[in-house]
């Protein structure tokens, strides 16, 4: 996990590595929708295994730049070409220093409806970086691994991917999303980001950015018992924020960096209360023996779960949209604002799964409150503030159930800015029906 709120760092352009040949599987129609098999923690361990001596024999280190990053790409690739994805290499620079991400696609899938999987694969140079972020890059690997061995054929293409440099700043996956044709971002359906997911004094945690991701990953937790709490910790500080900054539904676990566990969560989750959730992060004691074996896990049969419950899919025939593309400033710490969608013609009441899209240009978006106004005054809280979230903007999609409101009249998308020293406007948002 990236330890800067605001990096900015710059990446130039260099060559993309083209795409390498491997053996496929037969064309099948897609499986209908199977549980997903249990990821084996042996095999997960033994890539982590694999990394730390990778590290070891590479200066103690799989650093942007250093020999042991690029060995471990080496590592991931491999094994992937191995069972039959088509893998691919892409450089950039950053820090004067060449990067490079890895693309996996498995063959198949509606190429209109790409689900994709990641997690950065390089450490800082201060250690072998083994939980952050070898537990998330291993744990990816195996659910890869898994697809390959059950020859699943889902309703959406597969792709997935280890990010360079992202303790830089996100380098290499902001890379990847600038590069990539907006008619191919609009293909992507979801990405699913796992930064740090064997924590030593571990709690669950689920990002809260798509309802429908986070309900995937809440509903896994719930079906074995281990509660989980929204994460807030790492909101804009790993992979996910640059597909999320440009409209990509993302979601993701995570089990804690520096941050203490509290009380209550060690009562919930057992562990330490008043210990990080790592107190190996970022340092050179975070080897294979900075893993929790159960965190690890549970997380690694989660993201299976996921790939296999969100690739399964289902094509949801478009609705009627209703939009308002009117800029409309937010004062910074000030009143609220509104910006309204007319709806008319319509019979009966709002779906139970009413969708807005909201596009928010802002410079501090843990400052800004959202709510949507139904006709008849009834708000309803879509986001709230947060002091520890420091990203640019709130591109994203929100699910209500309105099903209680008439369909017709002046709907309204409510902005508030609670926080000084920021400043931002609504820049478009719009309903489905």
């Amino acid at each position: 996990m990236n330890l800067f709120r605001r990096a900015a760092v710059g990446a130039a352009t260099l060559a993309i590595g083209g795409l390498l040949a491997t053996a496929t599987p037969s064309a099948a129609a897609p499986s209908p929708t199977l549980a997903a098999p249990d990821i084996p923690l042996a095999n997960v361990k033994a890539h982590l295994s694999q990394l730390q001596s990778i590290a070891s024999a590479n200066g103690g280190n799989r650093a942007h730049g250093r020999a042991g990053y690029k060995a471990s790409i080496d590592y991931v690739k491999g094994k992937l070409d191995a069972a039959g994805f088509t893998t691919r290499i892409q450089q950039f620079t950053s820090s004067g220093a060449t990067g490079y991400n890895l693309i996996a696609d498995w063959p198949g899938g509606n190429a209109d409806q790409v689900l994709m999987a990641g997690a950065h694969l390089d450490s800082v140079a201060s250690g072998a970086g083994i939980n952050d972020n070898g537990s998330g890059s291993a744990g990816v690997l195996e659910t890869a691994l898994a697809v390959s061995r059950a020859q699943l054929q889902p309703a959406k293409h597969l792709r997935f991917a280890w990010w360079g440099a992202e303790e830089l700043g996100m380098v290499g996956s902001r890379y990847y999303v600038n590069n990539l044709p907006a008619a191919d971002r609009s293909k992507v359906s979801g990405y699913l980001n796992f930064d740090m997911i064997g924590s030593p004094n571990p709690g669950y945690f689920v990002y809260d950015d798509d309802p429908t991701i986070e309900k995937t990953f809440k509903d896994y937790y719930a079906g074995i018992g281990v509660p989980t709490e929204i994460e807030t910790e790492g909101d804009g500080r790993s992979d996910h924020a640059p597909f999320k900054n440009v409209g990509i539904p993302v979601g993701g676990l995570f089990t804690g960096a520096e941050r203490a566990k509290s009380s209550a969560q060690a009562q919930k989750w057992g562990g330490t209360a008043g210990q990080a959730f790592d107190r190996c992060y970022h340092s050179s004691c975070d080897t294979t023996s900075n893993i929790n074996d159960t965190a690890l896990d549970r997380n690694s049969d989660a993201i299976a779960h996921a790939v296999w419950t969100l690739g399964a899919g289902t094509t949801v025939p478009p609705g009627d949209v209703y939009e308002n593309t009117t800029d409309v400033a937010i004062p910074d710490n000030g009143a609220a604002v509104t910006s309204t969608v007319d709806v008319a013609g319509r019979t009966g009441n709002a779906p139970a799964t009413l969708k807005m899209d909201v596009d928010v240009r802002h410079t501090w978006r843990g400052d800004v409150v959202l709510d949507l106004v139904a006709p008849d005054g009834t708000a309803y809280r879509l986001k709230n503030s947060s002091s520890n979230d420091s990203a640019d903007n709130i591109i994203a999609t929100y699910t209500v159930n309105a099903s209680s409101e008439p369909a017709n009249g002046a709907w309204k998308l409510r902005a508030q800015d609670v926080a000084s020293q920021d400043t931002g406007y609504i820049n478009s948002w719009k309903l489905t029906f």
